[in-house]
Formats: structure tokens, sequence, C-alpha cells
């Protein structure tokens, strides 16, 4: 079986795991998703629950819209609007707030013979102590499955840099975005002390931001935003004295666009005040302080890392399956199946979004990548579950799949740059031979663009509700700068 070992005192000890079986249901399945992001999620509501016995682990209890969470750290946004509930599908759907440890010690080829394969979880709640008794230690339990579907994601790139982990904020989650909108505050309020001086003003008021990835510029552009409308409104010296910094070490900032936007932007945010720091680079991170290989020590009120991704801890444990070795990916074939280390498809087990990589043709690591590998494999399982009850006894039901492989069909890459302006890039596409009505677009055009396609993209017509509804209210009573 699939088992987890973990250390104490210095050794391996085996842990017993409980196991716990899916509910009798006859002619059914078992499908386990691991992850609710923009992959996970997104199989969650399309696969054909009356055909699967659904069961989704997942350490978070929502999924996050991620583009929205630049919106919602300095309060353009309410944080409800950037999730979806998960458990809006139970129970029809088995859910385990958890995360799966490890896929094993053994090779997932010799399951293909089994009727039912296991992966063990550990809960993502600490459990709860009565009276005296010592901290109770999670423990794991196994789940049975027929087929997987990892849907993991990533973690932020930190480089090994010191300190980033310890006094950098980073936007990945709606937790982070909470964090940092309290940190905003703080240092504004903060600041508005009269014992305060100048000098420690405007330390506590230069707000850092190193990667000018599409995250790093959009929540660089939202800041501007806050401290040019509502805080020059309610602390006007103190938005005088506020400073935002923007680092990378490349030469120029969005390096997936077209270079005729990035010029744009560049040009945009620096007229607006947002200052540009390119070929820079960070040797650590200290409380409040930022050291930079060109420049020296920056104090910062605000840190807020945005660099890239580095992979899912379950992802670096498993060693069943073959990985692309510069971004340790778990590869797929063309249909999406994770690689055997032989490389072989194993047609039990599906990988998708950041924490998988076609190896015939890589991808980048967006949502738009993601949610299409995802509504793929959704049509997948829905036609593998409706052939197999059509064709019980027939071997061929073991394998059957899409006739067609995966193919992205690229939409376009989006960015808020600030001032109800944006930029939008399908440039790529069009040289791919697609026949594209609008390649490239700036401004405030644009900004139709990057608001109406997220608004039509939130997932539930509650957020389709409060989005434009909280867009309207910002617009019309400024932003809340309340602490909480």
């Amino acid at each position: 079986m699939l088992s987890v070992t973990r250390k104490h005192a210095n050794r391996p000890t085996q842990i017993l795991v409980r196991t716990l079986f899916s509910p009798p249901t006859r002619g059914r399945q078992s499908l386990v998703i691991l992850g609710s992001g923009w992959g996970g999620y997104e199989v969650l509501r399309g696969v054909d629950k009356k055909n699967w016995n659904v069961t989704i682990i997942s350490p978070n209890t929502y999924f996050n819209f991620t583009p929205l969470l630049a919106s919602a750290a300095v309060g353009t946004l309410e944080f409800r609007c950037t999730v979806e509930p998960v458990r809006r599908y139970t129970p029809k759907v088995s859910y385990y707030q958890a995360w799966c440890d490890n896929i094993g010690n053994a090779n997932l080829q010799i399951y293909h013979h089994f009727k039912h394969k296991t992966l063990t979880c550990v809960a993502a709640t600490p459990p709860v102590s009565f009276g005296s008794s010592p901290p109770a230690t999670p423990q794991p339990f196994s789940i049975k499955y027929d087929k997987l579907v990892i849907a993991v994601g990533a973690y932020r790139q930190t480089f090994g840099i010191p300190g980033v982990k310890e006094h950098a904020h980073f936007l990945k989650d709606v937790k982070d975005a909470r964090k940092i909108r309290t940190r905003i505050l703080e240092c504004l309020e903060q600041a508005n002390q009269p014992d305060m001086t100048d000098a420690e003003r405007r330390k506590l008021l230069n707000f850092c931001v190193v990667g000018g990835g599409p995250t790093g510029v959009e929540f660089a552009a939202e800041l501007h935003d806050l401290l040019h409308t509502d805080i020059a409104q309610h602390h006007p010296e103190l938005a005088k004295m506020a400073r935002i910094n923007l680092y990378d070490v490349a030469d120029s900032i969005l390096g997936t666009f077209d270079r005729s936007l990035v010029r744009y932007t560049e040009n945009t945010l620096r007229r607006d005040g947002i200052n540009l720091h390119l070929r820079h680079h960070v040797e650590k991170v200290e409380n409040g302080k930022l050291f930079i290989k060109e420049v020296g020590e920056v104090p910062f009120g605000l840190l807020v890392w945005s660099t890239g991704l580095a992979p899912n801890p379950l992802i670096s444990a498993i060693t069943e399956l073959k990985k692309r070795d510069t971004t340790s990916r778990v590869l797929t074939d063309a249909y999406l199946n994770a690689l055997n280390v032989d490389g072989t498809p194993n047609p039990d087990v599906w990988a998708i979004g950041d924490a998988a990589s076609i190896e015939s043709d890589p991808l980048p690591a967006t949502a738009q990548v993601a949610n299409q590998k995802a509504k793929y494999v959704t049509k997948t399982l829905n036609k593998l579950a409706n052939f197999s009850h059509s064709h019980e006894d027939d071997e061929q039901s073991k394998n059957a799949h899409v006739d067609e492989p995966f193919q992205f069909r690229n939409r376009g890459s989006l960015a808020y740059i600030g001032g109800w302006r944006a930029i939008y890039d399908r440039s790529k596409a069009a040289g791919d031979g697609e026949n594209t009505f609008m390649n490239k677009e700036s401004g405030r055009v644009a900004w139709l663009l990057w608001r109406s396609a997220y608004f039509t993209q939130t997932l539930s017509w509650r957020n389709k509700i409060l989005v434009p509804t909280y867009w309207f209210l910002n617009w019309i009573f400024g932003r809340d700068l309340t602490r909480f």
C-alpha cells in the first residue's frame, strides 16, 4: 500500500494510517482530485457526479480567483469576491481539508492490476486537545481511488534567499491578500503617529515589490491607485511621502508580453511615480530591510514577493513519475496522463495545472493553461464513465479517452497597470495561425477588456453580482480604510 514515513527523534518511523472507504455506490468508480485551484476546482465543477464517486482533497476549503487578489489586497474588492467554496458540491462530493503527503514508495505501475489504489493524506487542521492533555498529532488517513487527478499547484519561488519567507508577503492566496491589506493600513496608522519623524515615516511608507511579472505589476498599480485616491484624500501628507519600488533581475518587466506593450507599461508606471529598478539582485531580507546587490540596504514598511513558482512538496516527494529537470513539474503525454519513470503513460493518473507539464510541448504555468487542461480532463473522465457503463465487460473501456490530444488555445494575456488602464496581448496566438480580432491593446479599451473578462470568468452568480457591485460602491464612496 502507499504509506507515509515521517522522522521522529532523527530516525524514520512508520505511522499507521486509517483507511476511509468511499460510500458503497454500485457501478461508480472512485475519482480523487488533489487540489482546489484552477485545475482541481474546474474538474470538480464539470465532472459527472452521477457517474463518478468524487472525493476532493485540499488544504483550502475554497478556490482562489487569483486575478482579483491584488484588488482585494488594497480594498478595491472584498475578500469574499475572490473565492468560491468547495463545499458547494457536498454532500454529492466528499471533501477533506487535508493534503496528500506522499504518493507511495513503490512504482505506481504495480497498482494497475488492482481494482483500487490508495494514497495517504494528513489533515490540514490541527486536532483538538482537551484539558491538560498534550497537543495531539494529526494522524494520517488513506483514501482509495480508481482514478486520480493531481492538481496541487505550486509554491512561491524564493531562490533560497535568506529572510524572504520570514519577512516578505506573498500574493497567491486570499489569506495573503488579507495580510497585505492589514500591513498597508498598519504602516499608514503608524506613520500618522505624532512622535514619528519624517525620516521614519518615509522608511515606513516605502513599499517594495520584488518581481516584474503580472502579479507584481498589478499589485504595484493597485497600490498606486489606493495611495493617490483614498490615502491622498484622508492622509494627504502621508501620500506625498509614500513610494512604490519594483525590483526585477531582468532587463524589463512583463517578459511574456509584446515589447511594445512592455514599453508602454514601463513608461506609464514611471509617469505615475512607480520606481522601476531593473537588473537588480536581492541578496537577503531582514525585518524592515531589503539588501540589494547594486544599491545596498533599502528600508521598507511592506515587501511583496512575486518571483515565479517552486515545486509543491508533494511533487518533490514523488519518485514514481517522470519530472522535468528544470522545473520539477510532473511530465504528461498529450492526453495529460502522467508519465511513469520509464516514460509510459499512466492511464489512471492525470496531472494538470502548475504541478504538471506536457513533455512534448511545455506550456507556461498560468491559470489559463490550468483551466483549459482541467476542462479537457473533465471531458475525458465523463466520456470514460459513459463508455464504461455501455461497455462494462469490454477491455477497451479501461483505456477510453477523448480522441484528440489536448491543444491549448491562447485567449491572450491581461494586466492592469493603474489609473483605469490595462494591456491586452494576444499576438502570440496570431503568430500560431489563429485569426484574432484584436491582437494588442492598451489604455482604457484594454481596461474594459480586463474588467469584462474577469467579470465573466467569475464562476458563481453570487460573485458575478458582488464583483461589479463592489467596483461601483468603491468608485462612489471610496475604499474602506478601517483596520480590524
